[in-house]
C-alpha cells in the first residue's frame, strides 16, 4: 500500500523494562529502515529506503552497508534471509519500482530476479518456506490481490491464476510497513493481513498460494490508514495480528487479535490493547508460542502468555522486528537508521 510515513523520534541509548532492554546499535546510516531478518545470534540483515541494505556478522557490533547496483532510488520494504549468505529483498512502488533481488554471497553481488511489468501492480512483502519456495504479495489489480510464486529459488516468479487470487473489497490493500503483512509456516501454510477497507481480513493458504480462503477480523478498520500491519504464527494453529491506524500512533484501538484455529477465526485478546499503533509482531521460537514481541513507531511490548497480555518495553519506536530461528536474539529497526537488539532481563529467555 502506497502510504505510511512516520515522524522522527529522538534517538535514545536504551529503553528499560522489568523483563528486557532495547540496546541501540550503530547502523552507519540515517535512512529509514523498514525490515529486518535475523538468521543467528550473530548474523542479521536489514533494509530501508534509498536502496539501503545492511548486514551484521558480529551480533550488531558492526553493520556493513551493501550496494545493490541500480537500486539507490528504491525503497526496500522487505528483506528475507535464508542463511548467512543468502537473502532476498523486495522494493515497493508502482510498476517497475517493485522488484526482487537476491544475493548468495553475503551481499557482495545481487541478481535482479523480478521487475514488475504491470504499472497498476504494487508489491508489499515476500516470504519463503525454504530457499526454493516463496511468495510475493501485492495490492489488488482489477479487483483481485496480486500474488507471485516461485519454486526455483527465485529464478522465475509467476502470478497465480486470476480465479485463484483473493477478491478485494473497495479500498483494500496491504501495508508495506514492515515486510510482515505476509507470513509463512511449515511447508505450505501462509497468511496475509489486509487493510484500508471497511473490514480487515486475513487471507490464508495451505498449498503454497495456489488457493486462498478469507476470514474476518475485529482489528480496527474503515479508513485507508487502518487495518492489519503484521501477522505471525507460532505453529500451524496459533497466530497473532497487530495494527491499528498509522495516522493515530498513540491511540489505543482494537489493534491486537489472536487465533487458535489456523486463522479461520480471530478474536480480540480480551480487554488487551496496545498503547498505540503496532507495525510488527513475532513469536519467539522455542517458547511454545508463549513469548512474543510487538513493535511500533510509538513503543514496543512483550508477552509471556501467548499474546493474551503484554508489558511495555518502553517508548522507543521501531517499524519492524525479527528473531533468529533458535529464539535467542531479537532485532528491531526504525527511523533514522535505528537498530535495536533486545538485551535479556529477569525472566526473559532471550
Amino acid at each position: 500500500m502506497r502510504v505510511l510515513l512516520a515522524p522522527t523520534l529522538a534517538l535514545l541509548a536504551a529503553v528499560a523494562s522489568a523483563a528486557a532492554t532495547w540496546q541501540l546499535q550503530t547502523s552507519g546510516t540515517t535512512e529509514r529502515l523498514r525490515s529486518v531478518s535475523a538468521v543467528t545470534g550473530t548474523v542479521a540483515w536489514a533494509s530501508g529506503n534509498k536502496g539501503t541494505v545492511l548486514r551484521t556478522a558480529d551480533g550488531g557490533a558492526h553493520w556493513t552497508s551493501l550496494t545493490v547496483p541500480g537500486a539507490s532510488g528504491l525503497d526496500f520494504r522487505d528483506i528475507e534471509a535464508i542463511d548467512d549468505r543468502t537473502a532476498y529483498i523486495l522494493s515497493i512502488g508502482s510498476g517497475d519500482a517493485s522488484r526482487i533481488y537476491k544475493t548468495t554471497d553475503a551481499g557482495n553481488s545481487w541478481t535482479l530476479q523480478f521487475t514488475n511489468p504491470d504499472q497498476k501492480a504494487f508489491y508489499d512483502a515476500i516470504a519463503f518456506w525454504d530457499e526454493r519456495n516463496g511468495l510475493a504479495v501485492g495490492d489488488p489489480v482489477d479487483g483481485r490481490f496480486t500474488i507471485l510464486r516461485t519454486n526455483d529459488a527465485g529464478r522465475t516468479w509467476s502470478l497465480i491464476p486470476e480465479p485463484s487470487r483473493p477478491a478485494a473489497l473497495p479500498g483494500d490493500g496491504m501495508f508495506a510497513a514492515s515486510g510482515s503483512c505476509l507470513t509463512v509456516q511449515g511447508r505450505a501454510n501462509a497468511w496475509i493481513g489486509t487493510g484500508g477497507a471497511a473490514r480487515a481480513r486475513v487471507l490464508r493458504t495451505a498449498d503454497r498460494g495456489l488457493t486462498w480462503l478469507e476470514a474476518g477480523t475485529p482489528i480496527a478498520a474503515g479508513t485507508s490508514s487502518a487495518g492489519i500491519f503484521s501477522i505471525a504464527f507460532s505453529d500451524a494453529l496459533h497466530g497473532a495480528i497487530v495494527g491499528g491506524d498509522y495516522r493515530k500512533e498513540q491511540e489505543p484501538t482494537d489493534n491486537l487479535a489472536l487465533t487458535d484455529d489456523g486463522g479461520r477465526t480471530w478474536a480480540l485478546a480480551g480487554g488487551t490493547k496496545f498503547r498505540g499503533f503496532r507495525s510488527g509482531v513475532v513469536f519467539i521460537p522455542g517458547t511454545g508460542g508463549r513469548e512474543a514481541i510487538a513493535v511500533g513507531p510509538a513503543g514496543t511490548d512483550r508477552s509471556t502468555d501467548s499474546g493474551r497480555s503484554w508489558s511495555p518495553i518502553g517508548d522507543v519506536g521501531f517499524h519492524a522486528v525479527s528473531v533468529d530461528r533458535r529464539g535467542k536474539t531479537v532485532w528491531a529497526v526504525g527511523e533514522q537508521g535505528r537498530v535495536g537488539r533486545l538485551v535479556p532481563g529477569n525472566g526473559s529467555r532471550q
